[in-house]
């Protein structure tokens, strides 16, 4: 038997991945999670084979359900499933450890192929995903946004991307509110970023402040 768990904020969907798999008898639906807390007690709880996951589970960030699913529970596959385009978060799930990248537009019949893929130790990819795949290993490397700042940015910048604010930063790094201000505007016309909202996110997905 192939033990799969659910994991997708929205019920519809669920119920519709059930009734696609159901001609399946050797593919069970162990467990169903909306968010991040069902999603890590189901799976503590339950043997599973794997996890077909939605991006949007975790509010903080797309791929932050991701990492945390790969990181706690490292044996177990993960075949995400998103309203999102391939070309948007595609390589970067599987580059974070994802087995398979799947579109909810696509057929139904693709869900059944895919789980039966990744469970075998296969990823699965589809052709439009695999000429990204190939274009991100030919293309040439550009430098990240982050990698422009001088050392003393990074500091302002890790320190703001966890939230604390210019007065606590310049505690922190023994420096001027003013120092900290001309640092975060530099940070941000190098960074091409234009709120503490965005530099967070930033940091987030790039895993530069935890």
């Amino acid at each position: 038997m192939i033990r799969i768990v659910l994991a997708d904020d929205h019920q519809l969907i669920r119920e519709g991945i059930k009734k696609t798999l159901a001609p399946a008898s050797d593919i069970v639906v162990v467990g169903e999670a909306w968010d991040m807390k069902s999603l890590l007690s189901v799976l503590s709880q339950d043997e599973v084979d794997l996890v077909v996951l939605d991006l949007t589970l975790s509010p903080l960030h797309e791929l932050a359900a991701l990492r945390i699913v790969r990181e706690r529970f490292p044996h177990i596959p993960v075949l995400v499933i998103s309203m999102h385009l391939e070309s948007q978060f595609g390589v970067e799930c599987l580059r974070e450890g994802a087995s398979g990248y799947i579109s909810k537009s696509m057929t139904v019949d693709v869900i059944e192929k895919s789980v039966r893929k990744v469970h075998a130790g296969g990823h699965y990819v589809s052709e439009s995903l695999a000429d990204l795949l190939a274009l991100e290993l030919t293309a040439p490397k550009t430098p990240s946004p982050h990698a422009l700042l001088t050392d003393r940015e990074r500091q302002v910048f890790a320190l703001l991307a966890m939230g604390l604010s210019v007065k606590q930063v310049a505690g922190k790094l023994d420096i001027s509110n003013s120092s900290v201000n001309t640092y975060r505007t530099r940070i941000f016309a190098k960074m091409q970023l234009t709120s503490n909202a965005e530099l967070i996110r930033y940091a987030i997905k790039h895993r530069i402040a935890s």
